[in-house]
């Protein structure tokens, strides 16, 4: 079928299983052949395209509300409702982008890059649609890996005691980004094992009432008996015991079990969960065996082999770096421990975990209690290391301020992400973080400017005992310095001077520091001496270092790949109002507004933060000088 003539889903329903299965293999193909040019979450989509189908075919969409949980899995949704001929734009500047989008399609009702929100915008539409006396379907698609989410559960909760009409398809294929972990994973295992429960339930109905009812007894006896299956058909019985109808579990793969579980589903009366069993990487042979799940999110790769296309001798990815330094101090110090929400893949954190087996906490999707646990550990004089991301921090900033910095402990924070992330977008940029973590009391923010400083972080990170440290780094690969030999440890709230100057300074850190150098360099041969300070330390801030410069009405320049509101440059704002220094100070940062996919470069580019636009603000800032050059 030409995948690129499908404008919206309706062409589905006169469609047989047989005509299905061929759709299924088209749109395999087409995945397949598109993401090896562009990249994009590929195991993810391959896993779901029988369910998708199959979901447009029983429900109708838009009219029947289907929510993505995470929005990894939507790319079939995408083709079906008239976006294939985009696909060579996928997670590219202004093209489609990976997640569902709002203001791409009618179909996308829900936008998130997050897990575990799908169940709690749901109830949420199922109220205004009860409020409103509506009548359509309401179909959040959450992933087993995202049930372990507190939110979804909270959202389970609720919709099972306001017994709403929700129907939830429980997408199980044992995966998140990386292996499933913890109890309610196991429950599901036991679930996938022990066979249909909703068949067993209804054959036992048709006997029994099939027997002749003799007194009343008998008849409750009866109804106790069919009710107390699930106990022996499905041990526990989580969903229902939250009060909803469950179906399953259902071979994701095969429509025949798939439609007679959803219009089943859509019949039944009151919050149902349909569990789904899905093969994560589905009809390729690279993404099928592969137990690491690097195929969760990929670059460009060769279609027959599966080879990542990637550049020789590129340098270290920083998450390596890291994790490598932290494996360092684990073997010096016991009181190492990692903790991750799912991020043992994409923190690098596999050989800390093969060394140290016992002192490596993969929590799930559990951001929040990651968090609280890394301060429970900390009162007992562990040294917890928690790696998240940037854009994942967020979601556990409450436990941030309330159970870590309130109480002063010693966990240090691994901040992974850091900056902008180009082609996941505006969901995972990680631009906040410099602003919500330098207001809470007692936390200390640093960023370093090459891998070579990254690994003396850390060590000075896991050395420091007055209180919690953040360590921020960016996706990607790092520099290609030298790396020292032996770590040591950067004085707390220090900065460096990378480069004198009389007529002007800059502050940056992180990954802006290369911009900043060249366009000094750029300005000396206009005559123009401009200073670079490494402002590693965020917070605290090098205040000797500040004090001579605007003592000497030096006017600055802040850079940072970070939102400027609330951001470094705010705080040297403030720092010159708190002592009446007349400095000028001009900001370059990320604007107020969220920022959309592309490649970092180009998304540089869109908001200014550039070599050319440094070189045009220190020029307004000294015009004096620049009159005379």
């Amino acid at each position: 079928m030409d995948l690129y003539k499908i404008k919206e889903p309706s062409f589905m329903k006169e469609m047989s299983i047989g005509q299905l299965e061929a759709l299924s293999l088209d749109m395999r193909k087409f995945l397949i052949e598109n993401l090896s040019g562009t990249g994009g979450h590929l195991g993810a989509n391959l896993g779901v395209v029988e369910l998708t189908l199959a979901l447009h075919k029983v429900f109708e969409s838009p009219k029947d509300r289907l929510l993505f949980d995470v929005g990894h899995q939507s790319y079939i949704h995408k083709i079906l409702t008239g976006r294939a001929g985009q696909f060579d734009t996928l997670r590219q500047y202004k093209g489609l982008c990976g997640f569902p989008k709002r203001n791409e399609s009618e179909h996308d009702i829900w936008e998130t890059g997050h897990s575990s929100t799908s169940l709690s915008a749901a109830m949420g539409m199922a109220i205004a649609r009860d409020l409103k006396n509506e009548s359509h379907s309401i179909v959040p698609i959450i992933g087993d890996g995202a049930l372990t989410g507190g939110m979804a559960l909270e959202a389970l909760n609720h919709i099972g005691d306001e017994k709403k009409n929700v129907t939830v398809i429980l997408n199980d294929n044992e995966m998140s980004i990386a292996r499933n972990v913890g109890a309610l994973h196991g429950a599901l295992g036991r679930m996938r094992s022990a066979g249909k429960y909703n068949r067993a339930k209804d054959d036992l109905e048709w006997i029994l009432k099939r027997i002749p009812a003799v007194g009343g007894r008998l008849a409750q006896a009866a109804e106790r008996l069919k009710d107390s299956m699930k106990y022996f058909v499905l041990p526990g019985m989580f969903f229902e015991e939250l009060g909803f109808t469950y179906y399953g579990p259902v071979d994701g793969h095969d429509y025949h079990d798939l439609f007679e579980n959803l219009n089943y589903a859509k019949k039944t009366s009151g919050p149902v969960i349909v569990h789904v069993i899905t093969q994560k990487g589905k009809g390729y042979h690279p993404a099928e065996t592969d137990n690491k799940d690097k195929w969760h999110g990929v670059g460009p790769y060769k279609i027959e082999s599966g080879e990542k296309i990637k550049p020789a001798d590129a340098p270290p990815a920083w998450s390596e770096v890291i994790s490598e330094t932290l494996r360092k101090e684990a073997r010096i110090d016991k009181r190492v421990v990692a903790v991750t929400p799912a991020m043992v893949l994409g923190s690098k954190l596999e050989k800390f975990g093969e060394e140290f087996p016992d002192r490596l906490f993969d929590v799930g999707i559990a951001e929040q209690h990651a968090t609280t646990l890394s301060a429970g550990l900390a009162t007992q004089g562990m040294k917890p290391f928690l790696a998240i991301y940037s854009t994942f921090l967020q979601r556990g900033y409450d436990q941030v301020i309330h159970d870590v910095a309130r109480q002063n402990l010693n966990v240090v924070f691994g901040v992974d992400r850091a900056g902008l992330v180009g082609a996941d977008g505006e969901t995972h940029q990680g631009v906040f973080d410099v602003a919500f973590l330098r207001s809470v009391p007692n936390m200390v923010v640093a960023m370093p400017k090459d891998e070579d400083e990254g690994q003396h972080l850390v060590h000075t990170a896991v050395t420091y005992n007055d209180g919690p440290i953040a360590i921020r780094y960016p996706r990607g690969n790092g520099l290609g310095v030298k790396m020292s030999d032996d770590l040591k440890t950067i004085p707390i709230g220090s900065w460096d001077l990378l480069k004198d100057g009389t007529d002007a300074v800059i502050l940056t850190f992180g990954t802006t520091i290369p911009m900043a150098m060249a366009a000094s360099e750029r300005l000396s041969k206009e005559g123009l001496s401009v200073r670079v300070v490494n402002a590693r330390f965020i917070k605290p801030m090098d205040e000797a270092m500040l004090h001579d410069i605007m003592k000497d009405k030096l006017p600055i320049l802040t850079v940072e790949e970070a939102v400027l509101q609330g951001g470094f440059g705010s705080s040297v704002l403030e720092f010159k109002e708190e002592h009446n220094y007349l400095s000028w100070v001009n900001r370059l940062g990320v604007p107020d507004r969220f920022i959309e996919h592309g490649s970092v470069p180009e998304l540089w580019d869109e908001i200014g933060l550039t070599e050319d636009n440094v070189i045009k603000n220190i020029k307004e800032i000294i015009p004096e000088k620049q009159q005379r050059a």
